[in-house]
């Protein structure tokens, strides 16, 4: 699970890779450490940039998205963080901090892009061009499932979706739909190999006394049963992406992308 740092700003993705490493980001640059905390790579955002995107594309290359004017996807290469692929993306503003939270590469080679500020999802192409794209208020994340459909999650409207290639809503959660656990800011959403979904829930529309009575994660059943929902606020605060380490999968290989 990852929280927010106040010293050093929103700890945003985090992915441990297969050999017990684990790349995160962390708003202002991104880092790789070992089981012994050393850092092993590390990227810092370029002065007036955010990056809240860091992805492994195996274990020598990482998935940036870097948030600024312009903003820009990059691949970079871990030995010496030379850029691989750089395409400039679209926002609606240059105010940096809401432009993008999760960006990840689909098996087939294309670029899946929550659109935070300009309240869409979009597939790019290798080439930058745009292939498909669907309307998403405050989309914040977005996964390409095995099915085709597109898992997205809203972000302050609080809702969950899966969308089929059409646009059409095969399914979803709504902000109040869960009786007892109401959906405050959804930020990362996995879809695991049970076919459950799980619900990062942060809190950044509660006033801050409203916390405690929060729940942070929650994985939910097709039939939005709740299997079962954390409340953690001794030990860990807000969360925005989460990792279930007994999932079967090699995460640099993208399998966690189900």
């Amino acid at each position: 699970m990852v929280l927010y740092h106040p010293l050093k700003g929103e700890l945003g993705d985090c992915t441990m890779l297969s050999n017990g490493n684990i790349v995160f980001s962390r708003q202002f640059g991104a880092s790789e450490v070992d089981r012994q905390k050393r850092i092993v790579w590390n990227y810092d955002a370029p002065p007036n940039t955010e990056i809240h995107t860091a992805y492994p594309l195996g274990k020598e290359r990482v998935l940036i998205m870097q948030n600024g004017s312009p903003a820009t996807l990059l691949i970079l290469s871990k030995r010496d963080n030379g850029i691989e692929k750089q395409l400039e993306l679209p926002t609606a503003s240059s105010k940096t901090h809401g432009q993008f939270r999760h960006v990840r590469m689909t098996q087939a080679g294309t670029f899946l892009v929550a659109h935070m500020d300009l309240n869409k999802v979009v597939e790019y192409g290798p080439d930058g061009k745009e292939i498909w794209s669907v309307n998403a208020p405050s989309a914040w994340a977005a996964v390409r499932l095995k099915n085709g459909n597109t898992l997205i999650s809203g972000n302050q409207h609080g809702y969950v979706r899966e969308i089929d290639r059409s646009g059409r809503v095969v399914w979803e959660i709504t902000k109040n739909e869960l009786a007892g656990y109401p959906l405050a800011t959804v930020q990362e959403v996995s879809r695991l190999k049970n076919g459950n979904t799980l619900i990062n829930n942060w809190t950044a529309n509660l006033p801050r006394e409203q916390w405690p009575s929060t729940i942070q994660l929650l994985e939910v059943t097709p039939d939005k049963q709740v299997v079962w929902a954390l409340s953690d606020w001794k030990d860990l605060g807000p969360a925005s992406s989460t990792q279930l380490l007994d999932e079967p999968a090699v995460p640099e290989k993208g399998q966690l992308q189900r």
